[in-house]
């Protein structure tokens, strides 16, 4: 078996099943549906994108603080479209890594545990050394706010 084949296929599938749900969603909002596997995966990270400046208003009204860096770690964040629209929408800048975040924290909490890592002060000041970010940078937070508002209004 073809484990590429089988991939592709399942990711097809996903993307046909979310392309009905879009098109139905879009259908209700009075909204053109994208049309192609390029223009719904723009509008996927796109969504994702507004989604995390929904998100950022919502915790800067709560907390009356500004926030100034959003972290993206994970998988996700190899995605270089998911990130500089990120950095675009939400107007902070954007850092990501490491890729292997989930890991990297469950080998840090059992070396705290283990009294090889100090306290998650110096488990943090670990990962900083140990691994690089990359930053991503606004470059277009105006032009993001009426599509940001029609967003958030659906």
């Amino acid at each position: 078996m073809d484990t590429a084949k089988v991939n592709y296929a399942m990711w097809w599938a996903a993307v046909s099943t979310a392309g009905r749900h879009r098109r139905a969603s879009c259908r209700r909002t009075g909204r053109n549906a994208p049309d192609g596997v390029a223009v719904t995966v723009r509008c996927i990270v796109e969504s994702l994108a507004m989604k995390c400046r929904w998100v950022i208003k919502r915790l800067e009204e709560v907390s009356g603080k500004r926030i100034e860096a959003v972290r993206l770690i994970g998988g996700g964040s190899q995605n270089r479209l998911l990130c500089q629209a990120t950095a675009d929408c939400t107007g902070p800048r954007v850092l990501v890594g490491p890729i292997e975040a989930t890991a990297i924290g469950n080998v840090l909490v059992q070396a705290m545990a283990a009294g090889v890592v100090g306290d998650l002060r110096d488990a943090r000041a670990m990962v900083r050394r140990s691994f690089s970010l990359m930053e991503y940078m606004s470059r277009k937070v105006d032009a993001r706010a009426e599509p940001c508002a029609r967003w958030a209004s659906t």
